[in-house]
């Protein structure tokens, strides 16, 4: 796993873990008053890279698992200045499970992800009972997942999965984005005439349970406590 800063890339082991995000960026961008904002597999990295170059106010992170893509974003980004950028190459539930510190960020941003299309493959998703509280996990209450897929199946359960959420409120973006296409991906895909759903999805957050979605609850906690006599 890489971990890629302004000022060069080192190996997630190198760092401390939970990422101390304060740590790692300029000081002129370290004061608590500069959210940050994350982007889930930012592919070649056109919507993330404009935003940072255009808010340098706000801080920006980036998960990528391909090395081809994080590559050429660490390049572009450092070619243009860009210093309010991390960008960590790993895989995505990894680096949600065991990097990022909790409820530290005002939007996630997720934009078409594998979708996983056979049946058998489905758990692999991001956005699944058992790996969408590692999402959400990464807003602060108040915060918004933004997601856009064109594999409407998946789309529909990402928004029935989200809505069934009592921490989420989610809406649907059947108009697009105010300012057009976020990636690359999606301006395709307009140009197409393929159709898209986007979702915007607030979340008020929580504490313990109830931060869990209730279908990763029933399917991944169990406990075992023997009786008082020590028998099963």
């Amino acid at each position: 796993m890489l971990l890629a800063t302004h000022d060069g890339e080192r190996l997630l082991s190198a760092v401390d873990v939970p990422l101390d995000l304060d740590a790692l960026v300029p000081p002129g961008a370290a004061a608590t008053e500069h959210p940050w904002e994350v982007e889930i597999g930012f592919g070649k990295g056109r919507y993330l890279l404009r935003r940072a170059a255009g808010e340098p106010s706000t801080r920006f992170l980036g998960i990528e698992l391909a090395g081809e893509y994080f590559r050429l974003l660490v390049t572009r980004a450092r070619r243009r200045g860009v210093r309010n950028l991390l960008a960590v190459r790993g895989e995505a539930q990894t680096v949600l499970a065991a990097v990022l510190p909790r409820a530290f960020a005002r939007a996630v941003h997720v934009y078409f992800p594998d979708p996983w299309p056979k049946a058998r493959h489905e758990r692999r998703r991001l956005l699944d009972a058992e790996s969408v509280d590692l999402v959400l996990a990464l807003l602060a209450p108040g915060g918004t997942l933004f997601f856009a897929t064109d594999f409407l199946a998946y789309g529909e359960a990402v928004a029935a999965l989200l809505s069934g959420h009592p921490a989420a409120t989610v809406r649907r973006r059947d108009e697009g984005w105010d300012e057009g296409p976020r990636t690359n991906y999606e301006a395709k895909y307009i140009a197409e005439g393929r159709p898209i759903l986007r979702l915007e999805v607030t979340w008020r957050g929580g504490d313990g349970l109830a931060a869990l979605h209730p279908a990763g609850r029933r399917r991944v906690l169990a406990a075992y406590r023997p009786d008082a006599e020590g028998t099963a």
